[in-house]
């Protein structure tokens, strides 16, 4: 089944970040990055001009065409990975998982340690992931991979918007640890190793309590069933029922998780996990 509630929770970060890291031109300042951190600029008028141009650029298959352009334009440019980040981000705002991960990996190829592009992937990755492809052990380690490094370099590679506070930062950063916690766990689940999905999904989802993302839950779920932690489950069935919102589809298999839980554990519902 798959899952990007939690990766549409980034829609505004990613759109954000990737508007703010346009570098700068002329006298203007360049936006803030991690110390250390070498901040790409053009190294003519005409390159950022064409930066720009093709920045504006708007919806996924337009802004990918853009950014093959200009990198065919400037092979040499800094500011690539930028072009394809902005495509990434519109592929992710018409929920277009398979656009995302092949863009995704061309801003990888440019700028490997980009948090945002190493979650997405690892999410996409995980929740595609089924029995029936041909390169299963290929995506399965290339999600494994890259929501490790996600986790191993969020501090170094993930660059926050100028004005945002600490707060903000502390949450946002958060927010792709969970996701990279959650790739970890479903690519678990889904390879039958139940204790470290179990062990990935509670991190995942104590990572991500502003907005609880009831796939979490469920799968949680799911990782403790397996395990024949019936009371344990029956306690996450029960707390994605309590967030899950309007999802029908969602709903109806959660309802029939409940429903078998219930049964197991002799119709007797603990209360639902705190949020």
């Amino acid at each position: 089944m798959k899952k990007f509630q939690a990766a549409l929770v980034l829609l505004s970060l990613c759109g954000f970040c990737v508007a703010l890291q346009q570098p700068a031109g002329g006298n203007s300042k360049p936006p803030a990055q991690p110390t250390g951190k070498h901040v790409p600029q053009a190294k003519t008028h005409p390159e950022f001009n064409d930066y720009n141009a093709a920045y504006a650029t708007a919806g996924g298959a337009a802004s990918e065409k853009a950014a093959d352009e200009f990198a065919a334009k400037y092979p040499a440019s800094e500011l690539k990975a930028y072009l394809y980040a902005k495509a990434m981000h519109e592929y992710q705002n018409e929920n277009n998982p398979a656009k995302m991960l092949s863009v995704g990996e061309k801003v990888l190829q440019l700028d490997p340690d980009n948090s945002i592009a190493l979650v997405l992937t690892s999410t996409v990755l995980a929740d595609s992931l089924n029995d029936a492809d041909t390169d299963r052990e290929a995506k399965i380690a290339r999600a494994r991979k890259n929501a490790t490094h996600a986790l191993e370099t969020v501090d170094s590679g993930f660059v926050p918007p100028a004005n945002a506070t600490p707060e903000q930062v502390t949450a946002y950063k958060s927010t792709l640890q969970s996701m990279a916690h959650s790739a970890l766990g479903i690519v678990a689940l889904k390879t039958g190793d139940d204790a470290t999905a179990e062990n990935e999904l509670k991190l995942s989802t104590s990572l991500n309590l502003t907005q609880p993302d009831p796939y979490l839950w469920y799968h949680l779920a799911l990782a403790q069933d397996h395990q024949k932690k019936y009371p344990e489950a029956l306690v996450s069935i029960n707390h994605a029922l309590q967030v899950i919102g309007a999802n029908a589809d969602l709903g109806e298999l959660a309802k029939g998780e409940q429903k078998r839980l219930l049964t197991l554990t002799g119709g007797s519902a603990p209360s639902p996990a705190p949020k």
